[in-house]
């Protein structure tokens, strides 16, 4: 049998970003937690704030090195299994990236230097103003990361001359049709996976009665975050649905199922689509409703995959499946956080065993739909690799054999693997080990008053504390 080195090197890029892509939406997430904890530590003083913040710091190291790794070698292939593409579009994407190594990278790498081995060395307000830079840094990473992957579904600002992109206006090539939607729905997608991750987490040590103090409070935060969030990813999502639908309908097609333009179109709840034959089988959906969620009218007119060649429709299947538990999983958070509002009201939002063994399982449910939710993205614009303009067929590197390509592809399945399991074993001695003690807290800052006076707040807190 003949391997295709086109089909490989799609499955071996789409393995390495799927992978890398977990880490990065929970380290932007998380950066922004523990820039909130260390805050209300500056400000109150209380070490319970302390004690949280430096337990999901140590979660934040470990997650964030898995990342940079798992990343480097996305850079690589471009070269190695992309070097048309790469070649033609240098002159947009070799400045995009560069900006984000220069803008994001050095920021977060300076500054996490600080957050983790500077409390003891720096004032507590440059300790928190390196939270904040941490977390500035991973949102200017997401930017351009995703301005250039959104340029890659609309692409702008550009015009092609002996087979290369040049830049004829960078407003537009950055800024581009989806960018902002693209990151507004990324950046909402890292805060319910950091959200739901701390929620999992605390629900763990309540349920085994440890710290219950501590970690009720991470609880009660992260379960007012969701409560916001994830009805907001909702009508993002809805936003998002509408551009795609102007600028991509072929993959809007994909999502839906749809294989005739037509009105009134029904929303397929399942279905097996049979690409061969163009069409469905076994269709279950509820009449009309994907033309009201698509075009807000209930006759609104769909497109159809049929629209068309064949050859330019993606992978139906796996877009059609992906947007569902995407879909699914997101509605899913929706009612956990409406389910933690009813229990607060109750009082028994932090005691409920069922809502917490729940919440449990759930800490993983942000990950997967980021996959899957990655999966509609990238292959939904299939068989382009810039929207309309440049096929994957055309991208590919000449000379690389299949052989190559399945050599290097398991090779990253196997240095991942390792890189995976490391990583597991470290957050879970980290998870084990718990957060550091109120009696660690205070004598940590004893050494340190002996070294220079304590903040305003750290003393009031004790003074406080010693008046109860």
């Amino acid at each position: 049998m003949e391997l295709d080195p086109l089909l490989l090197s799609r499955i071996q890029f789409a393995f390495v970003v799927s992978f890398h892509a977990i880490f990065p939406v929970f380290t932007i997430g998380l950066a922004s937690y523990i820039a909130v904890l260390e805050g209300l530590s500056l400000k109150t003083g209380n070490p319970a704030w302390e004690r949280l913040s430096r337990f999901w710091i140590q979660v934040f190291a470990v997650v964030f090195g898995m990342g940079v790794v798992s990343g480097i070698v996305m850079a690589f292939q471009f070269g190695t299994n992309w070097s048309n593409f790469s070649m033609a579009s240098s002159n947009f994407l070799g400045p995009m990236l560069s900006y984000e190594v220069i803008t994001a990278f050095f920021l977060e790498a300076a500054f996490l230097g600080v957050l983790l081995f500077g409390r003891d060395r720096v004032p507590p307000g440059v300790h928190f103003m390196s939270a904040v830079m941490v977390a500035t840094g991973t949102f200017i990473s997401a930017f351009w990361i995703l301005s250039a992957n959104s340029w890659m579904q609309t692409p702008a600002g550009v015009e092609i001359r002996d087979g290369l992109y040049h830049v004829l206006s960078w407003s537009e090539a950055i800024f581009n049709a989806s960018l902002l939607y693209r990151f507004m729905h990324m950046l909402l997608a890292s805060f319910l996976t950091g959200g739901f991750v701390v929620l999992g987490v605390s629900a763990w040590f309540l349920l085994r009665n440890i710290d219950t103090d501590v970690h009720k409070k991470a609880l009660s935060m992260s379960l007012w975050l969701v409560l916001i969030i994830a009805p907001a990813q909702v009508l993002v999502g809805d936003f998002h649905g509408l551009n795609t639908l102007e600028h991509q309908p072929t993959k809007v097609a994909a999502m839906e199922g749809n294989w005739e333009r037509g009105t009134g179109v029904p929303l397929l709840l399942f279905a097996i689509p049979d690409q061969e034959n163009q069409t469905n089988h076994f269709e279950i959906g509820i009449p009309k409703l994907a033309s009201l969620i698509l075009t807000h009218d209930m006759e609104g007119e769909i497109p159809g995959l049929k629209d068309v060649p064949k050859h330019e429709q993606p992978p139906v299947a796996i877009v059609f499946w992906s947007f569902r538990i995407m879909v699914g999983l997101g509605l899913l958070m929706v009612l956990f956080a409406i389910a933690g509002l009813v229990l607060r009201y109750k009082g028994r939002y932090a005691t409920s065993r069922p809502f917490l063994q729940g919440l449990r399982f759930m800490s993983l449910s942000p990950f997967i739909a980021v996959v899957a939710g990655w999966f509609v993205t990238e292959i939904g614009r299939s068989p382009w690799l810039v929207y309309e303009q440049m096929t994957h067929a055309q991208g590919v590197t000449p000379s690389l054999t299949g052989a190559m390509a399945l050599f290097t592809l398991i090779g990253y399945i196997v240095v991942y693997s390792i890189i995976f399991a490391a990583g597991l074993y470290y957050l879970m001695r980290v998870l084990y080990t718990g957060a550091p003690s109120t009696s660690t807290i205070v004598g940590e800052r004893q050494e340190r008053r002996a070294k220079r006076p304590l903040s305003a707040a750290e003393a009031s807190w004790e003074i406080e504390e010693g008046k109860s």
